[in-house]
Formats: structure tokens, sequence, C-alpha cells
């Protein structure tokens, strides 16, 4: 294998023509790059479909760049600048912390430090490698410590705190249970005595460390990267800070009793902030010398803090309550490398999905970003689902999940890429991932290299195009079959609502549309209400509530809460969006499921095959005949794929009155076949039982579905992730690809549907 390894990614992910877009590219074994601006055609290698078609385009960018490597600091953490070192005492203080850590005995992890590991000098309030809690000094050639007598306990919250007294050297480190049925891992039942208080001389007398300090971290530095965090802690911190003086024990169990600590140089109130739409990442100083940290990497707010009584599940009911800020020493959502080129697209740059291919030896890397015109020019737009995309980024299933060879029914296929990227584990996780502590990842952003969209990548797990890679199958046959469109992007949507959609005739949403905000329903009901047509081609969509962050919209929050299919489950009470103040978990689970908006919502995922459609009876009504002319009465419609053989696979939605559809909306085509290892999901059931396959179960099927709204305004909807991927196969002519022509003829002109019974004059059914 070759020595070289590129990598890279773009800011942002999506930019209109005309706008620049910067790219930050890490180099290993070469100081060059060739450099290319491509435009994607179509991503996946399969012999079935086209192949992969990429086009060089002109731009205005060197053909050669200098690279280097570039470091990624993982971990998240908060910093306090403290200019005028206030935080530096030069009388007796004490520091202290409501802690609950998540994974005591891993290694050393600093809580409070203003502590450089290269020079040791400073102090720092932590974690010892055997699982105690621990105060340190150093004054640049002694370290000296204070250790509890007592070890940590998992996920149970305590009081830690240390005072020091540097005329004398005398040091005091007090650990305090605040343990109650409700806030820890471990209930009180249990006969643990958490308290502890040692009392001892240290030798060393703490020497001014020239650094911030941090809450979650210590500093280090190294010759060939320069400064960072390390000595990550893992867990949740509440309300700490630095108090004058060696705090007695009154004064630290008022402290543990919820007071505010007396005659603070500092107090980081994890509760002050709040409103009824979140949280930022500025933990705030309510002190006098107002010293506030910033988070790094989003440590994860509106999490239950140590005096939570179980009653409260939301911070907006009452925030004292929920002071816990969570940290992960593999958290990471930029990783803040400098740019090595800045590509600004013309502005009559065609829409599409572009990539700076970098090229040195024999490696490539492709650096995808998606142009959206300057200005509307077409009549479809295709909804590109950044925020899937980013849900998904990096994901580890295929190594790290356990139940995910179950899962999709046969051994993942590892490439030497997967291993490469494996064993680097520098650039994140998805929210299909756990952090270290077990914690599952509820951000993921854009400022970092994602592998998994790039061009040609299969996901490792399924064996086939996922997300983004998946969708240019769609890109390619509009363009094959002769259709303008535009690309516009979630996180367009978000920003802009239905501003976004109403420059066109039809909207088409591609494979896995699964990560909606509150917004883009809003807007795609607002524009299905004012005559648009949309065209859901996806499974799996509108499912999770999700929130573009408001003061970083490269970065998105969602939460898996206690229903549907999840790779994770938050913690009791921790189910509210710090992003946006609102419930996160399913739609369905707010009273907009899927169904009320497009029709069809998830049933089934399976990965073993895909299947045909079969038409419905109300298939020849004359209200949607004109979508099947060219298809046989008993045609199968899909009985081929690049994703699995099938139009009707992966991910699979239905037609369900009970949950919305429309009722007057026409079943026109339902999938068969399916096996078992398509089962019901998780959120269909309330007693388990045998028989929930596909085999047996009749919901197990994906549906294809009309419907008309108002002012000449329709849906057609056909609930199967593969669906797209069948497009490109027999050279993009097949019937998938019929009943798609026709479609797109009709939606796309002005004027009634063929065959509506609905009039905007009338604004009644007939």
């Amino acid at each position: 294998m070759t020595d070289i390894r590129l990598f890279g990614y773009s800011d942002p992910l999506a930019a209109q023509a005309g706008k620049p877009i910067d790219f930050m590219v890490s180099a290993e074994g070469t100081e060059t790059v060739r450099a290319q601006i491509v435009r994607l055609v179509h991503g996946d290698f399969n012999p079935d479909g086209p192949g992969f078609i990429e086009e060089e385009v002109d731009a205005d960018i060197p053909a050669d760049l200098a690279v280097r490597r570039q470091y990624t600091q993982n971990g998240s953490f908060a910093r306090v600048e403290d200019p005028e070192g206030r935080l530096v005492p030069d009388g007796p203080f004490t520091v202290h912390a409501f802690v609950w850590p998540s994974a005591p005995g891993r290694a050393r992890q600093a809580i409070l430090s203003r502590w450089s590991v290269n020079t040791s000098t400073g102090w720092g309030l932590g974690i010892s490698p055997e699982g105690k809690l621990e105060f340190w000094v150093g004054d640049g050639k002694t370290v000296d410590q204070i250790t509890a007598d007592a070890p940590l306990v998992p996920k149970v919250w305590v009081l830690a705190a240390a005072s020091y007294d540097p005329a004398t050297g005398e040091a005091r480190l007090r650990q305090i249970g605040v343990q109650n049925a409700w806030n820890s891992h471990i209930g009180p039942v249990v006969p643990y005595d958490h308290d502890t208080h040692v009392v001892e001389t240290l030798r060393a007398i703490p020497a001014r460390a020239n650094a911030p300090l941090l809450i979650a971290g210590a500093h280090e530095e190294k010759p060939e990267r320069g400064r960072f965090v390390s000595l990550n802690f893992n867990g949740k911190i509440d309300r700490s800070g630095i108090a004058r003086g060696a705090l007695d024990a009154d004064a630290m169990d008022r402290i543990a009793k919820g007071e505010a600590p007396p005659d603070p140089i500092a107090y980081w109130d994890t509760t002050a902030g709040f409103t009824d739409r979140g949280i930022d990442q500025t933990i705030r100083d309510t002190g006098p010398h107002e010293l506030h940290a910033q988070g790094v990497n989003r440590p994860v707010r509106a999490m239950t803090g140590w005096n939570w009584r179980g009653r409260e599940d939301s911070f907006r009911l009452d925030p004292s309550q929920y002071g816990g800020v969570a940290y992960h020493d593999d958290a990471l959502t930029d990783c803040g490398w400098d740019k090595t080129v800045t590509w600004t697209p013309s502005e009559d740059l065609r829409s599409g999905v572009y990539a700076l291919k970098i090229t040195a030896g024999d490696v490539v890397d492709r650096i995808p970003v998606i142009i959206r015109p300057a200005k509307p020019k077409a009549k479809i737009a295709v909804l590109m689902s950044t925020f899937t995309y980013l849900a998904y980024a990096n994901e580890h299933l295929s190594f790290e999940a356990q139940i995910a060879q179950a899962i999709v029914g046969h051994t993942p296929v590892i490439t030497g890429e997967d291993i490469e990227y494996t064993k680097l584990a520098e650039f994140g996780l998805s929210t299909y991932d756990h952090h270290s502590d077990g914690a599952g990842v509820c951000f993921s952003s854009w400022k970092r290299p994602i592998i998994n969209i790039r061009p040609g990548y299969r996901m490792a797990g399924m064996n086939f195009p996922w997300a983004l890679p998946a969708d240019l199958s769609l890109l390619w046959w509009l363009e094959h079959a002769g259709y303008d469109f535009d690309l516009i992007t979630d996180h367009d949507l978000d920003r802009e609502g239905l501003s976004a959609l109403t420059p066109y005739k039809t909207v088409i949403n591609v494979t896995h549309p699964e990560y909606y905000s509150e917004g883009m329903l809003d807007a795609t009901e607002d524009y299905l209400r004012r005559g648009g047509r949309v065209m859901y081609l996806g499974g799996n969509g509108y499912y999770w509530v999700t929130a573009a962050c408001p003061d970083d919209p490269a970065c998105i929050e969602v939460r898996k809460l206690d229903a549907g299919s999840r790779a994770w489950q938050a913690e009791a009470g921790e189910g509210y969006l710090a992003s946006t103040g609102e419930r996160s978990g399913l739609w369905r689970s707010r009273g907009r499921p899927p169904q009320k908006l497009v029709g069809v919502g998830f049933t089934a995922e399976g990965m073993d095959r895909s299947e045909p459609f079969e038409r419905m009876p109300d298939s020849f009504h004359k209200r949607v005949a004109w979508i099947f002319d060219g298809i046989g009465d008993e045609e199968l419609i899909g009985d081929f794929g690049l994703a699995m053989g099938g139009a009707a696979g992966v991910e699979l939605d239905r037609y369900d009155l009970a949950l919305g559809t429309p009722p007057h909306s026409l079943l026109v085509g339902a999938s068969i076949n399916h096996t078992d290892n398509y089962p019901l999901v998780s959120e269909e059931i309330t007693y388990a039982f045998p028989g929930r396959g596909g085999t047996q179960d009749p919901q197990v099927r994906g549906d294809m579905i009309f419907f008309n709204t108002a002012e000449d305004g329709a849906v057609f909807a056909a609930g199967s992730i593969a669906w797209s991927q069948a497009l490109p196969c027999n050279g993009g002519e097949n019937n998938v690809a019929t009943i798609m022509r026709n479609l797109l003829n009709a939606f796309t002109k002005d004027g009634p549907l063929p065959g509506s019974a609905f009039t905007g004059a009338e604004k009644h059914w007939r």
C-alpha cells in the first residue's frame, strides 16, 4: 500500500454559483498534489449501470497545490481566556465542580486545569489513571499530587473540590456524593460511600502556565503539530468554579447542597443562558470578572445535572436542573484546518455535484461540493439531503455495531480504504455511532473529511452506494433523459423556507431524506398547499427531528429517543435539542408522521435483496392511469436495480390512513416478495410476537401513491430507497424510467394534471 494519504473537506458543503468555496487538504507522503475541478455525473461502479463518470471543468485554481499534514483536535472541552491572569491567584484558592465521570480509570483526565503537560507547570483537578479524584501541581521540575482514597463510580454524580495554600503547601481534596434516585446510573440502594476527605502537604508550588484555563482538558504541545488539548475528560460537568481561600468543610457542604460558593474568582454557572429556544456554546461566568468559557467541538448542553429529580424532562421546564455539560474525548465538529485553495465557481456554472479532485502518485481523493444556481433556472429542483449526509458521515457501523450483519443479512465487504480510514480514527463519528464512553453521538458537521460521501464509495455494511453517491444515479438519469434541474439542499430549505421551493414547478426528494427540521416540513407543506408538486422518491424520509445549529449551520443536532429504528437512545431527561429547544426523536411522535405530508412513511428495512413493485387496482383509475402509459397491466415494475437488484428495497415506506395518508390518495403500486430480513419497524410494534417479517406481515412493503393538492398541486411517492438506483439500468431506458417520464412531463406543465379531480376554484373534491 502506498505511503501517501490525502484527505480534505470543503466549507461550505453546498454553495451558490458565484460564491467562494474553501477547500482544506491534509497530505502525508507528498508536498504537492495535482488539482482539478470535476463534475460528478455518476458515482456507482456497478456494471449494471453506466459506471463511474466524471467530467473535468475549467476552473480558476492552480494545477498544482502545496500541501502538508494538518492535524485534528479531537475531544470536546471549553476554553477560558484569561489575559489578565485572574485565574492564577497568588494566595490560597479552591477549585470545585460537580462531575459525572463516564469513563474513570481509562487514563488521566482533567476536569478543571491550567496545566501544561510538556512543562509540568500549573495545576489541575482531574481523575488519575486508576479512576480516583486527584489534584496536582507542578513548578516545571517537580510534580506532586493528592489523590482521593475512594474511587469514582462511573456515571454517578459527586462534588469534586480541592483547596491549596501555596504558602504552606497544604492541599485538601474533597469528594462528596450527591447521588439521588434519578440523576445517576446507580441508585441510593447500593451501599457505596462516595465521600472522601484527604489532606496532604505538597512539595511543589504551581508555576504560572502560559495558557488559558480549560474545562475538560489540559494543554500539550508537540513539535510537529504545535499546541493541542489532551487529558480529555469523558462525562458531564455541572457548575464549577474557583474561589479565593481554602474553603472549609462547611462551605463545601453548602456548595454540595446547591449554594453558590463564597468569594468566587470565577463561577461557571452551566444553567445560565437557557432560553425557550435552547442554549449556545458559551458557559457563562457569573462571577465578578465574567470570564466565560467557550465550547470547542460542541460539548453537549441541555443535559441533566447533579440535582435532576426526574419530574422535569426538559430544560425548558426548569433550567436549574439542566446544568450538565457532556464532554467526550473523541468528539469532533471542526478540524480547524488551514485553507489550501479557494474556488469561486462562475455564476453561469450549471447546478450539480462537483469535487476538487486531488492526485498524488496513484492516490486520488475527490472532495465534493454541491452547487446551487446563482438564480433558479429550471422547473425541477432536486432536494439534496445534506442533513442525512451529515447524519451518516463517517459511520462506523460495519466495524463496531454487533448487530450490523444481522440487519443487512450478509457479512460486510471491507476495502483497503475502509481499513485505512478506521485505523486513522481521526475524522469523527456519525450520529449512528457511540462515543468512546458509550454515549450516542448527537452532533455531526461538514468541517471534516467525510469519507462516505465520496463518489464511488460503497457503504461497507451494505456493499452498495448510500446517500450522496447513490443520489448521483437520479441526477445521471435526469440528465440522460433531457430534463433540466437545479440542486438545492436541506440547508437551503431549512434556512430559507418556502422561498427556496416556490421558483419550481416540481421538487424531487432523493433516496434517503431521513433527517428534517420543522422549518423544512413547514415549507414543504406550504409549497404543496400553494400548488407545488413533490416527487418523493425515497425511503424512511421525514423521520428524525433535526436542527442545524444556529451559530454554525455546518453542524446538525439530533437525539434518538424511545421510538424508531435507532442506533442509540438518549439518557432519561435528555431528549430536547440544545440547538432549538424542541423535543427530538421521531416526527411521528410529535404528531407529524410523514404520511400526513407525502402519503407514505417508514415501515421496514432490509439489505439482503430488493424486489419489484406491482400495479394495484387504483393504478387504473382515470386520475392516475396516465402515470402508467407504456406499462403493462401485470408488468412488474423495477425487477432490476443497482441497489440489490430491484426498485423496492433497502428501506421501505407504506400508505397508512391511520397515520395520516390523505384519504383521497390512490395506492397505485406495492412491492412484493420481501424476505424475513425485512422486519416491521419497531415503532409499529406494541406487543412483540412472531411473524413480523416480509413473508408474513402485510405491512412489510413499499408503496407507490398519488394524491392531488390544492391549486393543481400533487404528490407522487415511491416509498423505497432503491427506486432511483433502478433508473440507470439498461442505459436509463426501463419501466421505472417510463413512470418517471410520465410524471415529470405532466408535473412540469402549467395547469391541471391529467385526470385531475380537484380544482382551485371549487376548493373541494368531486
